[in-house]
C-alpha cells in the first residue's frame, strides 16, 4: 500500500502558504476547531514542558502553548510564516525547515504538537519516524491530517467542468491508520462541515489559507468569471448553501521507548 501523496511540490507549498500568512488566520477556522481539539487529547495526558509546534503557521498554536507556560519550538517550512510567527512572538525558538527531515536532537521535546501539516508531506511515515525520534520516552505525539474525500464537493464539481485535477489528493484512512501501527496509538476520524452562501468565499477561503492544488503537474488556467459561473452550476447545494466537508484523522503516539 502507497503511504505517500504522490509529486508534493514542497517550494510550492512554502510559497503559497507563506503568502498567506498576513490573512490567515482570519480564514483558518478550520485549522483553529482541529488544533483546538488536538490541544484536549494532549492535556489529558502527563505530558512535559517541552513542545515542538510542527507546521506552527502564523504560530497560532504556539501562542496557545506558550500561554500555559510551556518552551515552545515553532517549526514551519515557509519563511513568511516563521517571520509572521517571530513577529508575534509566539514561542521561545524558531526553526525554518522540512518535517520529514527535522533539525533536533533525539528525544529533545516532551510534546510533538502538529496541527494540519503532515498533509503537505512527501511521506507519511517519514515524518511520524521524525516526530518519534525527537520526542523523549514518555513523551507525545499528537497530530492531525486531512484525509481522502476532503472537499468531495468541490472536487465532484470540477469534474463536470472540465478534466483537469483541481483537488489536494489526501491519503485514505487506512493509509494513515497504517502509518502508525509500529506505535503505541490511537485514531480518531472527524468530519467537519462547512456551508458558503456563495461560491467564491468558498474558493477564497482555500486560496487564504495556501491550500490551493499544490502537487506537481497542476494545472493553472485562469479562473474566469466563465469557469466560475460553471463551477457554481455544477456544485451540489444544501439549503441553498455550498458545503465544503473535511475528512480530519487525528492520532495520538506514545513513545515508549
Amino acid at each position: 500500500m502507497v503511504l505517500a501523496v504522490n509529486a508534493i511540490d514542497k517550494h510550492a507549498i512554502a510559497g503559497a502558504f507563506g503568502r498567506a500568512a498576513s490573512k490567515y488566520d482570519a480564514v483558518a477556522k478550520l485549522q483553529q476547531q482541529t488544533g483546538d481539539y488536538l490541544m484536549t487529547l494532549v492535556q489529558a495526558e502527563n505530558t512535559g514542558i517541552r513542545v515542538l509546534d510542527a507546521g506552527c503557521g502564523t504560530g497560532f498554536f504556539s501562542a496557545r502553548w506558550k500561554q500555559q507556560g510551556k518552551q515552545v519550538i515553532a517549526l514551519d517550512l515557509a519563511a513568511g510564516m516563521l517571520n509572521h510567527a517571530k513577529g508575534q512572538q509566539v514561542a521561545d525558538y524558531y526553526l525554518q525547515g522540512d518535517i520529514e527531515h527535522l533539525g533536533l536532537a533525539e528525544s529533545s521535546v516532551d510534546i510533538c504538537f502538529s496541527n494540519l501539516a503532515v498533509q503537505w508531506c512527501g511521506d507519511l511515515p517519514s515524518a511520524l519516524r521524525e516526530f518519534y525520534r525527537v520526542t523523549r520516552p514518555g513523551g507525545l505525539i499528537v497530530f492531525s491530517t486531512l484525509a481522502q474525500d476532503s472537499l468531495n464537493e468541490l472536487a465532484t464539481a470540477w469534474k463536470q467542468v472540465d478534466d483537469y485535477q483541481h483537488i489536494n489528493q489526501f491519503l485514505p484512512l487506512r493509509a494513515i491508520t497504517q502509518a502508525c501501527q509500529s506505535y503505541q496509538h490511537k485514531i480518531i476520524h472527524r468530519k467537519y462541515l462547512q456551508c458558503y452562501p456563495q461560491l467564491l468565499p468558498l474558493l477564497n477561503s482555500l486560496k487564504g489559507i495556501g491550500a490551493t492544488h499544490l502537487h506537481h503537474g497542476r494545472q493553472r488556467g485562469l479562473m474566469t468569471r466563465k469557469r466560475i459561473n460553471a463551477l457554481a452550476e455544477a456544485y451540489p447545494r444544501n439549503h441553498g448553501n455550498y458545503p465544503l466537508s473535511y475528512q480530519i484523522v487525528f492520532g495520538v503516539i506514545y513513545c515508549d521507548k
